[in-house]
């Protein structure tokens, strides 16, 4: 296993370049393939669990959920007050950041991302309490793709630009997290669900936060500091995919059915799903109601 972990490391690095040093026996980021092969076990689960739940009652989650969404607020809200006070404390440049100019600054904010790409991992969650609440529904391509790359990019990131403009991307989905997480933590406790009213706001404040991402590198590239440019074009790429995969679920979710309400509006208590979330009761109201998934 080392034989191929130092042959796949030498393959990489012959690609991609040398690594920060900084980041070396930091938990998962020396070696590529532990990353990989829990990516692989999560779509396996996916793949697998429900045809293990078919014929299963759905399990309710609630406590597991409360504490799970409400842990991650606190951690997501830990990363964005860490993220941004360091950014701003330690004179980083908002137009562009390279990754070797604030020594102190830069270790901070390593140390930090580490986290951001582990709650990638712990985040494999959401879609687990879908497969055990039989909100299969909600396992969309969207959600698997958010998901599963995610903690592949941020390996990479982490190995070659954990710090300097790699922040502001980190931050603005931290705190989307915070208003995420916390809505879904507290909409898992029913007596509480019928005063939560800005879930639709959820995908707003996520394609703002893409398309600020996208005007931030895009800074980086009209104002170069050193920081690689591959990485910002790669960036805003990426960035234009969940454009168009959240813009397109959210006219699916939002628009659409805004028109089919006014044409059937005994159809207008359903609850509209989040593509990205884990904690909204099922929107499958045919189902019996011994069937609770709450």
């Amino acid at each position: 296993m080392e034989t191929f972990n130092h042959k796949l490391n030498v393959y990489i690095d012959s690609w991609m370049g040398p690594r920060d040093q900084r980041v070396r026996g930091m938990l998962l980021l020396d070696n590529y393939p532990p990353t990989f092969a829990l990516t692989v076990m999560y779509l396996l689960i996916v793949w697998m669990g429900p045809k293990y739940m078919k014929h299963r009652q759905p399990y309710s989650c609630r406590a597991v959920m409360v504490f799970y969404n409400l842990g991650l607020t606190l951690l997501s809200f830990y990363m964005f007050y860490e993220l941004i006070s360091t950014a701003w404390h330690g004179g980083y440049n908002f137009y562009c950041q390279n990754t070797h100019s604030a020594e102190e600054a830069d270790i901070k904010i390593i140390n930090v991302l580490w986290w951001y790409y582990f709650s990638k991992l712990i985040e494999f969650m959401d879609t687990f309490f879908f497969i055990l609440r039989k909100n299969n529904h909600q396992i969309t391509f969207l959600h698997l793709y958010h998901h599963a790359s995610m903690l592949n990019i941020w390996w990479f990131v982490m190995n070659w630009i954990p710090c300097g403009h790699s922040y502001f991307g980190a931050s603005l989905n931290s705190f989307i997290h915070v208003v995420m997480y916390s809505y879904y933590g507290l909409s898992a406790i029913p007596a509480i669900r019928p005063y939560l009213w800005w879930k639709k706001y959820i995908t707003q404040l996520q394609l703002i936060q893409f398309f600020l991402t996208v005007t931030q590198t895009t800074l980086a590239v009209i104002w170069p500091c050193g920081f690689p440019i591959g990485w910002l074009y790669f960036q805003i790429s990426y960035m234009f995919t969940l454009i168009i995969l959240f813009m397109n679920f959210y006219i699916q979710t939002y628009k659409k059915k805004s028109g089919s309400q006014r044409k059937h509006p005994q159809n207008s208590s359903l609850l509209s799903t989040n593509g990205h979330a884990n904690g909204t009761p099922s929107t499958d109201f045919t189902a019996p109601k011994k069937l609770r998934v709450d």
